[in-house]
């Protein structure tokens, strides 16, 4: 028989009988739809806890730490910065260095009356910035010259006025700042801590203004961003101005490590421990959450599974049936030569094609539902499955809708196909059964 005949025959015992036909069919896709929405569900559920955290930093950012002050405690170093980089799965890693133990002043304006002494001064790599997530609102850092800054968000409203009354000499978010940082002149001063009152001085020029990202640091909002080499060398004026000798070998107190993917942060993080630095990521809490999810989008699955092993019997139900009303034409064909696996051939065809076109319908009705859920849960109707994830997310700030259901397409296609095989392990037993019924007796039956 050619794969014409077999299709032709195939659909002519299918549609034989089209209700019997259609309630198994009807089985498939009902199995099919509980698998994929459940596994959705599961898969949903991890992309919102994913969402939920990244709001609260980036999941692919490790901090790291120098571990103590001893001789023998590991130093973040340029030779450390050096190994670090050199770990696979890493994308950059810069030393971040903040001015905090050093009082500094920021004057601006004619006759620098304006002035700005709590701001969060912090150093970092200029190559490094952009890939640690650092993003501007206008402007663009030159990365070449000397004492090149990026302010925050607020950076001007951060400055009071020496010539105002106390009452009246700050500006609120909203209101005209005193003066433009883009377009001013700023002086960075520092005391020397001597009698005479002598101070030093470094002029600053701001490219950009960075976006605000509490994530990423105060820097963003109430701060200056500056290359690592000027902080340091401001810094170092500052030790030599106290009479100390600025000592390089002590390395940096912390940097910051990006991976290339979440999946490498775990094993960036453990590289850069075995090197006796302390470390920390978002990866301790997405870890134990990522594992919930994956222990309920398994129970999820099995739940679906069985709804597509009770379709399953339904085809072995159907072929069982179908073969005892074909039993002379059964005995008919193998009387006129159709050879046995001929015979096992189209019966497993017409239990494929039941679990095939039920896969099919069930992908097609699972993506509908998938989106009404998703619908729902924008319009609050549902509260998703945010595995405690509220009190993050209030933290975190405004959130966009999460998906209740996600369906990669991975999953739609595995379903299809889990669908078309269950439907030929059901029909594997009513097909050997056809195989065993002997010719000249199924004849002679009515």
């Amino acid at each position: 028989m050619s794969h014409k005949d077999f299709v032709r025959l195939c659909l002519q015992n299918l549609l034989r009988h089209k209700a019997r036909t259609l309630l198994t069919v009807m089985g498939v896709v009902l199995g099919c739809c509980s698998v994929i929405i459940m596994i959705s569900i599961g898969i949903g559920m991890k992309k919102s806890q994913e969402q939920a955290l990244s709001m609260m930093g980036d999941l692919t950012v490790i901090n790291v730490y120098k571990t103590g002050k001893s001789r023998r405690a590991a130093k973040i170093t340029p030779g450390t910065m050096e190994a670090i980089k050199a770990i696979p799965g890493v994308a950059a890693a810069t030393p971040k260095l903040t001015a905090g133990s050093v009082p500094l002043t920021v004057r601006a304006g004619v006759g620098r009356r304006y002035r700005s002494v709590y701001l969060e001064v912090v150093g970092l790599d200029a190559d490094a910035a952009e890939q640690m997530g650092y993003r501007l609102e206008e402007g663009k850092w030159k990365t070449s010259g000397q004492n090149h800054i990026l302010v925050g968000k607020n950076f001007e409203y951060l400055f009071e006025d020496t010539k105002r009354p106390e009452s009246r000499n700050m500006r609120e978010p909203g209101e005209a700042s005193f003066f433009d940082s883009r377009k001013s002149k700023m002086i960075l001063e520092a005391d020397t801590g001597k009698d005479d009152g002598r101070k030093l001085t470094w002029e600053l020029t701001a490219d950009g203004r960075m976006r605000e990202d509490f994530a990423k640091g105060l820097e963003t909002s109430m701060g200056i961003l500056m290359r690592l080499e000027d902080l340091q060398k401001i810094l170092d004026d500052c030790q030599r101005a106290e009479g100390k000798v600025p000592d390089r070998r002590k390395g940096w107190d912390n940097a910051i490590v990006k991976a290339e993917d979440i999946s490498h942060v775990a094993g960036v993080e453990s590289r850069i421990q075995k090197m006796g630095l302390s470390t920390s990521s978002m990866e301790s809490i997405r870890k134990p959450m990522e594992q919930e999810a994956r222990q309920k989008q398994l129970m999820f699955g099995c739940l679906g599974a069985i709804s597509l092993f009770v379709a399953a019997l339904g085809i072995t139900n159907t072929m069982v049936m179908s073969i005892s009303e074909r039993t002379r034409e059964i005995g008919v064909m193998k009387a006129l030569g159709c050879r046995v696996c001929d015979v096992r051939r189209l019966f497993l065809m017409e239990a494929g094609c039941i679990g095939l076109t039920g896969g099919i319908l069930g992908m097609g009705i699972s993506y509908g539902i998938s989106a009404l859920m998703n619908l729902a849960a924008a319009a609050g109707l549902g509260g998703g499955f945010s595995s405690g994830m509220e009190e993050l997310l209030f933290a975190a700030g405004p959130a966009k809708p999460m998906a209740v259901s996600v369906i990669p397409w991975w999953l739609a296609l595995s379903a299809v196909v889990f669908s078309a095989a269950v439907g030929l392990g059901a029909g594997y037993y009513p097909a050997k059964k056809a195989v065993a019924i002997s010719a000249l007796e199924a004849i002679k039956r009515d």
